[in-house]
């Protein structure tokens, strides 16, 4: 299968890159300032010069907090962007598995969100990134969209490295204990993307739709930044001896964040047979490929 993948850049792009042709796909990676998503000539090109039989859509304006005062852009990037791809692929007739995120929910739920939840986003973030999901329902009917959360990966900016960074500076680290997610290693959402890829090349029929895949287990900022130092601690000298939890009231930001943000991923292992991992097992293979040469 030939995959176009978006956003090639950032850290879900880079896995798909890795693992993608280990898995027997022909992958070709777009980003900026060659390809924009927001403009149909340039994606119409990248289609057709790779032969796309799948798009897999990773570009974002993923700064939460930027995005407050950033919104044009942000809607630009993560609601007119995903439309235009919906659009381009429709005319080639070829399927979109477009990635989202927790955000669209307003966390005021107890329980892990199903897909079915109603959404309602409390940051510009959120609401760009849902108008995008609703564009992509509308525009194209044979997509996959992917909702997952709390993404890090080996590389790029994230808050694993980030942990580890101020795990090295400082004696105290204070994290927030009141807003619970689903840490999700960007390794497992590739892994998940390729299996989903490889049932719409090989199946007659595919359950298009809406699915979520993150982490398994629900564990606030704070427990994940304790493992991530519990682990780091045996390949790395910390500083750190203490991480402290906070209240999100003191630690304020420009954009309001779910408290409860949890997915439940039982559609795409009914599905599609695809199991989130453990979420420490993850991080704990991720920690040691990062840091083992340190």
């Amino acid at each position: 299968m030939n995959m176009l993948i978006t956003g090639a850049n950032g850290q879900l792009g880079t896995e798909l890159m890795r693992q993608g042709p280990e898995r027997g796909h022909s992958v070709f990676p777009v980003d900026l300032p060659e390809v924009d998503i927001t403009s149909p000539d340039p994606v119409r090109a990248a289609i057709r010069d790779a032969g796309a039989s799948l798009v897999v859509n990773c570009a974002a304006f993923t700064q939460v907090d930027m995005a407050e005062s950033q919104d044009m852009l942000a809607f630009k990037v993560n609601s007119l962007g995903p439309a235009i791809l919906a659009h381009v692929c429709a005319e080639a007739n070829i399927p979109l598995i477009h990635i989202s995120t927790d955000f669209v929910f307003d966390g005021s739920k107890q329980t892990p969100y199903l897909e079915t939840d109603p959404i309602s986003p409390m940051s510009v973030y959120g609401k760009s990134k849902a108008v995008g999901e609703t564009a992509v329902e509308r525009i194209l009917s044979r997509h996959i969209i992917l909702r997952t959360a709390w993404l890090y990966a080996l590389q790029g900016q994230n808050f694993v490295r980030t942990i580890l960074r101020l795990g090295a500076e400082r004696d105290t680290v204070r994290v927030v204990s009141d807003q619970l997610g689903c840490p999700t290693c960007a390794a497992d959402l590739a892994e998940a993307i390729l299996t989903l890829s490889e049932a719409i090349r090989t199946r007659e029929e595919i359950a298009w739709g809406t699915y979520h895949y993150c982490g398994k287990g629900v564990v606030s900022w704070h427990e994940f930044a304790q493992a991530i130092l519990d682990i780091a601690k045996a390949y790395i000298p910390l500083k750190t001896t203490r991480v402290e939890p906070i209240p999100t009231d003191q630690y304020p930001t420009p954009a309001k964040r779910p408290a409860y943000s949890a997915l439940n991923c039982e559609k795409i292992q009914n599905a599609f047979g695809i199991y989130p991992k453990p979420w420490r097992e993850s991080l704990e293979k991720t920690l040691h490929q990062m840091l083992a040469a340190s």
